[in-house]
């Protein structure tokens, strides 16, 4: 790797990993259960199983207390946590096993023992400039450079966690050019039209989500008669003229429904072909999510690995999952569930999950983009909560992490992430109080800043 780009202290620290993993011949992978978790794990197993190691592989939507005696009680000689750990490192450290963490979430505690990687220890943020997969990717290539092969893998795995939308840097950046360099990725020109059958992907487009066509069949028929462009069309076959009517069309019926110039801008993003996945990483990252999502993370990571038939088992997946957030989506607007308080919009996803998904569509599309989005899940006797910002807000000093860490804590619950997106739990019956407390500390940001 070059030490003219990626930071000495992180090398060193990636070559005291590869040491701790070869002196095992058994390693037990911890992950998250979204695209970048999914992908990290399955780059480390790979990089395992090249390496002439057993491994195990355990996927947790999050770290919580109960998964944390899990892995406490599980006694594994050694321990390799992707994607998770950062808000857990004292009781990883006081583990007798061997742990290795590599995580990008906000840094709380520093460890003492176990080894520790994190972009945000570097002075990289690891919220926009390196990921989960990043980090487990890099780990691969220390442990043998014939591993590059699993680049495209770890792109798939930036672009699940949005890291991808201002452009690649920090460590995502070196990934990237190298991986370019080696022909394992290209560039494809953005468009506010969906790839695929147009028709079919407007219907299901829940970003951009477009009032009166997405979710709406009438409304996606009507509005490709007013563009004049027949119902089997793609982007690849149309006019010049057809497309620039199209997104003229799209892009006037955002700016109605109040989407910010920013956001039509990142709808418009350029996106990346991976010529051995023979798609685009955004198509792949929604298929491996779903996975995830849909309780079947094994589908995922078996999908990274390249089983062909837990492929085609995804794809089904990923259809079923796409139409279940479409109609949630749909339901949030047809029952105008978003609600408003002083300094977030939150709604309720109790009927339908989904929500930190939703939460991305509500803050871009449906809800004020002047004030962060809150969704909350109470199915449950323990709430789940997911927030989006969006970068403007974080101008402003919004910090979501901050916000949902303490909001979460203040009604004996948890939480935590990023500054742009978090998550957390508590008891349900709390939930009221969890939103006031989380609208204050909001309003108390934005004050301070």
């Amino acid at each position: 790797m070059d030490d003219s780009v990626l930071p000495s202290k992180l090398l060193t620290d990636l070559t005291l990993v590869a040491e701790i993993i070869r002196g095992h011949d058994f390693i037990h992978i911890y992950s998250h259960f979204d695209t970048d978790g999914l992908t990290a794990a399955a780059i480390a197993a790979k990089a395992l199983a090249r390496a002439g190691k057993e491994f195990i592989v355990t996927i947790f939507p999050t770290l919580t207390e109960s998964q944390m005696q899990v892995i406490e009680e599980a006694e594994d000689e050694c321990v390799l946590v992707t994607d998770l750990g950062a808000s857990y490192v004292k009781r990883f450290d006081a583990m007798k096993q061997d742990v290795v963490i590599l995580d990008h979430h906000t840094v709380g505690d520093l460890a003492t023992r176990v080894c520790y990687a994190n972009p945000h220890l570097y002075g990289i943020d690891g919220m926009t400039s390196g990921c989960g997969a990043s980090m487990s990717f890099l780990f691969a290539i220390t442990l043998d450079e014939k591993n590059w092969d699993l680049a495209p893998l770890s792109i798939i795995g930036m672009v699940g966690d949005r890291q991808h939308l201002n452009g690649m840097s920090g460590i995502n950046s070196y990934i990237f050019a190298e991986a370019s360099k080696r022909g394992m990725v290209k560039t494809m020109q953005g468009s506010l039209i969906p790839y695929g059958n147009i028709s079919t992907e407007l219907y299901m487009s829940t970003e951009p989500f477009i009032k009166g066509v997405s979710g709406d069949s009438d409304g996606t028929r009507k509005f490709l008669e007013e563009a004049g462009i027949g119902p089997d069309k793609n982007l690849s076959n149309l006019t010049p003229e057809e497309s620039i009517k199209l997104s003229s069309m799209i892009a006037v019926k955002l700016i109605e429904q109040g989407v910010t110039r920013d956001k039509l801008e990142e709808c418009a993003r350029t996106r990346y072909y991976l010529p051995s996945w023979g798609t685009d990483a955004e198509t792949m990252s929604s298929v491996i999510n779903a996975c995830g999502r849909q309780e079947q993370p094994g589908v995922g990571v078996s999908v990274c690995l390249g089983d062909g038939s837990a492929l085609e088992q995804a794809k089904y997946i990923d259809a079923d999952s796409r139409k279940k957030v479409m109609d949630a989506v749909c339901d949030i607007v047809n029952k105008s569930k978003i609600q408003e308080m002083d300094h977030i919009v939150w709604f309720d996803s109790s009927d339908s999950g989904y929500t930190g998904m939703l939460c991305g569509v509500v803050m871009s599309f449906l809800g004020n983009p002047n004030k962060p989005t809150i969704g909350v899940n109470c199915s449950e006797s323990m709430a789940k909560a997911s927030s989006r910002g969006t970068f403007p807000l974080l101008d402003r000093g919004v910090d979501l992490a901050d916000a949902m860490k303490r909001g979460c804590a203040s009604v004996g619950g948890e939480g935590g992430g990023h500054r742009i997106a978090a998550g957390g739990s508590f008891d349900s019956a709390r939930r009221d109080e969890f939103l006031k407390n989380v609208d204050k500390i909001v309003g108390e940001q934005i004050s301070k800043h």
